[in-house]
């Protein structure tokens, strides 16, 4: 079986790290909205406009992804204390060890995240 408190600690650590990340961020995205140099009504280029929306858009792409990377993590945390954290979503076997140290909010087995990502990707090639 698992080791709570380090799974824990684990997965209290990349939430801060996920945070942190997030928090950067928000303040890049923020600054660029206080100091937007394309702005062509206040002379700023068109083109320099088109290359801040893009990093933005980005950035807050990048946001969006770390908001559902810090869900899995309360995810992980719930299964943690419910006593399922370890075991794969999908098959109910024990997930590797160092697959929980490297991925602590992870769900499934290696093999199962396999065939979950090939899914996606069929279903992407159709569309």
């Amino acid at each position: 079986m698992t080791d709570v408190n380090v799974h824990r600690k684990l997965l209290e650590q990349e939430r801060g790290r996920l945070l942190s990340l997030k928090e950067n961020l928000t303040e890049a995205v923020e600054d660029v909205d206080h100091v937007s140099s394309g702005d062509p009504s206040a002379g700023g280029h068109i083109a320099d406009a088109g290359s801040e929306l893009f990093e933005r858009s980005r950035d807050l792409s990048i946001v969006e992804d770390l908001d559902a990377q810090l869900a899995d993590i309360e995810h992980a945390t719930a299964r943690l204390t419910n006593g399922s954290y370890g075991t794969c979503e999908a098959c109910g076997r024990p997930v590797d060890p160092e697959r929980l140290a490297a991925r602590p909010a992870t769900r499934f087995c290696l093999e199962d995240q396999k065939k979950s990502r090939e899914a996606q990707a069929s279903r992407a090639s159709r569309r």
